[in-house]
């Protein structure tokens, strides 16, 4: 299983000038590619491979006046950004074909130094290295000071050099780790658990937990808010309008960092000591187009259950997403009598067959549980949409046992 590991980078000046030729030539070399298989498009001809990209566009295109700064920066960098090409393009052509999944995806774009994210690449044939010091020396830029935030559990096969928005500066190490050995790190549980998501609550466990909802981009927005007026504020090109939007950048980075942090806290824990999660697939995008889009984004729930999914491969724990149809607020988990929708505002009620009194999140979380133990055939396969994971002492698995209903 392959990881990304991110460490912050903090480079002088001249290393801040190196990178940003780096990022520069990387970027025409990009644009250059995909301009040459769009001329070839319009001329109806073969698009051409990208052994000859590579050998007009970075090994004659050096001995050009027009880019003889090609030559300034490391080769696998501009050998990488035809890579990227590549990519894009059998990206595009699977979606075409609908051999990809997700959402379609449209052909490459050229891309501009006014982009927010700024990266490249270098490979094991790039001699990168870590110093004795603890730098990261990079071929034709120097050691650049890292900040470690932990070790790396694996020798890295690749690195990429990235700068956001806000004027950061990241290594970001690409790891094959060793699922077997993960897993074994891992606690042993027996432990199963349903979770809800919500906005009242981030989550609400079925054993009654419930987790409050940071609301990180409801706090700050009135420090936002007063950096975007600034911002809108000052002339277009001007010194102080980058300083206002690098000001921006940071506030909404700030907020980036802080909804991560809580997102991989929670999913760590909640793996660590449950063997299987079951989790509602919520249809994101369609509520993000309601009158509560700005809290379904601040909510992250899409960023969190994916955090879950890749731990749960990588600690050998079972994840079960149930089908978002499921009725888990209309059903009692007491007598599993369907009671019908309910407004909103309606957070406890009582059920009409057996009298019991529901919190509204709590039994939609152990109805999500027990329709993870259900959603599966006599032979063990899922009958809902989403992943079911191999358990790490058999080898499929069958899902949550339902709980007993009560009479």
């Amino acid at each position: 299983m392959q990881l990304r590991y991110a460490f912050r980078l903090y480079p002088d000046p001249g290393q801040q000038r190196a990178l940003a030729k780096a990022f520069g030539c990387a970027r025409v070399v990009f644009n250059d590619a995909v301009r040459a298989r769009e001329d070839a498009r319009k001329a109806q001809q073969p698009f051409p491979k990208i052994g000859e990209l590579s050998t007009s566009l970075i090994t004659q295109a050096k001995q050009t006046a027009s880019r003889s700064w090609l030559g300034e920066v490391s080769a696998v960098v501009l050998q990488q950004s035809l890579r990227d090409v590549e990519t894009a393009y059998r990206n595009f052509f699977a979606s075409l074909k609908g051999t990809r999944k997700g959402p379609r995806i449209g052909p490459p774009r050229f891309k501009s130094r006014k982009d927010a994210r700024q990266s490249i690449r270098f490979t094991a044939n790039a001699r990168w290295s870590v110093t004795d010091s603890g730098r990261l020396n990079l071929p034709k830029i120097g050691p650049v000071k890292v900040k470690w935030s932990r070790t790396l559990p694996a020798t890295p096969t690749s690195v990429t050099v990235i700068k956001d928005a806000a004027g950061r500066f990241f290594a970001s190490f690409v790891i094959d780790t060793d699922p077997a050995a993960d897993a074994a790190r891992m606690p042993s549980s027996d432990r199963t658990v349903g979770i809800d998501l919500g906005l009242t609550h981030f989550a609400v466990l079925s054993d009654g937990t419930k987790i409050d909802s940071p609301r990180f981009l409801r706090r700050a927005e009135k420090k936002l808010k007063r950096a975007q007026r600034e911002l809108s504020r000052k002339q277009k090109g001007s010194r102080n309008r980058e300083k206002a939007r690098l000001k921006v950048a940071r506030a909404h980075a700030q907020v980036t960092d802080a909804r991560r942090e809580f997102h991989h806290q929670l999913s760590t824990r909640l793996i660590s000591e449950n063997q299987g999660i079951a989790v509602e697939d919520l249809a994101v995008r369609a509520l993000a187009r309601t009158k509560l889009a700005k809290s379904v984004h601040d909510a992250g729930w899409s960023q969190f259950v994916h955090m879950l999914e890749y731990k749960a491969v990588r600690y050998g724990r079972t994840l079960v997403k149930i089908g978002r149809f499921t009725p888990t607020s209309q059903v009692c988990s007491q007598c599993g009598a369907k009671d019908g929708p309910k407004p909103l505002h309606v957070r406890t009620w009582t059920c009409a067959a057996c009298g019991a009194v529901h919190d509204r999140d709590h039994n939609a979380a152990k109805n999500v549980k027990a329709a993870a133990g259900l959603a599966v055939t006599a032979c063990g396969a899922q009958v809902g949409p989403g992943l079911v994971l191999a358990q790490r002492d058999e080898a499929g698995s069958h899902g949550f046992p339902p709980e007993p209903r009560a009479a």
